[in-house]
């Protein structure tokens, strides 16, 4: 047989080099800032309205384009090269195998038969290295319009749910598997009130509409209604949190989940008896809400039915039944008197309450697995997320079809829609944050490396689109919620 010659050898050797240079994680060291120092310096006595910082990073970024397609080039050259050398290869293999000359036809035949695998492999190679391209230009920028601003760490276990208060003083509230409720001041980050009147895993918090109360579900089979009243202290200087929005994004353990032990909720005025306990339940409540107007109040719980009370009188209005298996959420309209419950059963039905003498019920049914929560938008459209790694769009006029499909690669947990901007954030089992608008196009995902985001599964997340400093909130069972500053017109431009 035929042995491989040394200037193909040598080709191959230094392709592969290359590759693996191309293909690494990049960092900026002095020989590059050297090459790439005077265009920097002339681009940077130009005048310019960017701020420094944002011309800084593009031409980070562009440098390293150019970098990526320089390395592409040379390795397009590598290659033709060595084209060129299997077709003589081919040439003299065939003049030996057959024992006489081939025939012209032959000869081309083979010679493109290789040159149309190498060409493919070319193709192959091209195509990975532009896709890191492309993702690392998508990265840099969700980092640019997606910024950390805060995070709340005071809670002993995993955090099941986060809201935003409606009425001023605009607070955080947050629902922890440890047993307790925590208020804290989003510009401070410092915990406000504490409420441990429940006695199991407190699954969710929704804040009254117009009233300075808080409704709680739990895992002890009730929901509570309890009055808060807080004083925000003075903020004090965010840091900046983009310089470390570079880090290359890794790999977190448990072990690398912040020191938790010292209960930063200790020092906080406790409340420990409801206003009113809501009891009718024979399982864990799983969620509960407000109705329009917070005169009644809606639970969803694990023995697969869903009650309406009246908060004055504490009475059972409704009990909402049909789902098969355990129900996971319930959300109700922000403007009318409609409730969405979603189920284990793949399901999620809507209630209709706006007629007082009936209320009617349409199941909507496109799921695999379990509905882990839906909810409302301004309009006539319910927006539902699932276990089967899928979120859909539905239109209230027409449930036989989803309007749009979003398809991911994890579990998707309590998403929420920005009201205003129809843009949905979804929490993801694999401790991801990512950002769709309506119709099903990915808009970002939210940075995550050693140095911040979330380290485990992500459960809940809120918009609060008044608050000047954070309009996106999320929480995990990493025992932290973190508020979010989403740049929406510039992520809502790039798109």
């Amino acid at each position: 047989m035929p042995t491989e010659s040394g200037s193909c050898s040598t080709a191959r050797q230094a392709k592969q080099k290359r590759k693996s240079h191309s293909l690494s994680i990049r960092r900026t060291n002095s020989s590059e800032q050297e090459r790439t120092g005077l265009p920097r310096e002339m681009l940077e006595g130009q005048d310019s309205k960017l701020p420094s910082s944002v011309r800084s990073t593009l031409l980070e970024l562009f440098g390293q384009i150019e970098r990526e397609f320089e390395n592409l080039y040379i390795e397009n050259l590598e290659l033709r090269r060595e084209i060129d050398t299997l077709n003589e290869r081919l040439a003299a293999e065939g003049q030996v195998i057959d024992g006489a000359e081939l025939s012209k036809g032959q000869l081309k035949t083979k010679a493109s038969h290789s040159t149309s695998q190498l060409s493919q492999k070319l193709k192959t190679t091209y195509k990975a290295s532009t896709s890191k391209i492309v993702s690392s230009f998508k990265t840099t920028t969700s980092r640019a319009v997606c910024q950390l601003v805060k995070e709340y760490i005071g809670h002993r276990d995993g955090i099941w749910d986060v809201s935003v208060a409606r009425t001023q003083p605009v607070v955080l509230g947050t629902a922890s598997a440890d047993h307790t409720a925590l208020l804290w001041s989003i510009e401070t980050g410092k915990c406000l009130v504490k409420y441990a009147g429940h006695v199991g895993s407190v699954n969710s918090i929704k804040f009254h509409p117009s009233e300075q109360l808080a409704l709680t579900a739990s895992g002890d089979q009730t929901a509570h209604i309890w009055r808060y009243a807080v004083q925000l202290p003075t903020p004090q200087p965010v840091a900046d949190t983009s310089q470390i929005s570079g880090e290359d994004e890794v790999e977190c353990s448990d072990k690398d989940e912040p020191d938790l032990d010292g209960d930063v909720s200790s020092d906080c005025p406790t409340i420990r008896v409801p206003l009113t306990s809501l009891k009718s339940h024979q399982g864990v409540v799983i969620a509960a809400d407000w109705l329009v107007g917070g005169k009644q109040a809606v639970t969803a719980s694990w023995d697969r039915t869903a009650n309406l009370y009246d908060v004055e009188t504490s009475e059972l209005v409704h009990s909402l039944t049909g789902h098969d298996q355990e129900l996971t959420h319930c959300c109700t309209h922000p403007t009318q008197r409609l409730v969405v419950t979603s189920s284990r059963d793949t399901t999620f039905r809507l209630w209709d309450f706006r007629d007082p003498s009936i209320h009617s019920v349409n199941v909507f049914q496109g799921h695999t697995d379990t509905v882990t929560s839906a909810v409302f938008t301004v309009g006539d459209n319910v927006v539902s997320g699932s276990d089967d790694r899928t979120v859909k769009v539905w239109d209230l006029k027409n449930m036989r079809s989803p309007i749009a499909t979003i398809r991911t690669d994890s579990a998707i947990n309590r998403i929420n829609v920005c009201v205003g901007q129809k843009i949905i954030a979804l929490p993801h089992d694999n401790r991801q944050v990512r950002l769709f608008d309506m119709s099903g196009v990915r808009l970002a995902r939210l940075p995550r490396s050693s140095r911040q985001g979330h380290r485990r599964m992500v459960c809940c997340s809120a918009w609060s689109e008044d608050h000047p400093m954070c309009n996106l909130f999320t929480c995990g069972f990493d025992r932290q919620a973190i508020g979010w500053n989403i740049n929406i017109p510039a992520l809502l431009q790039e798109k």
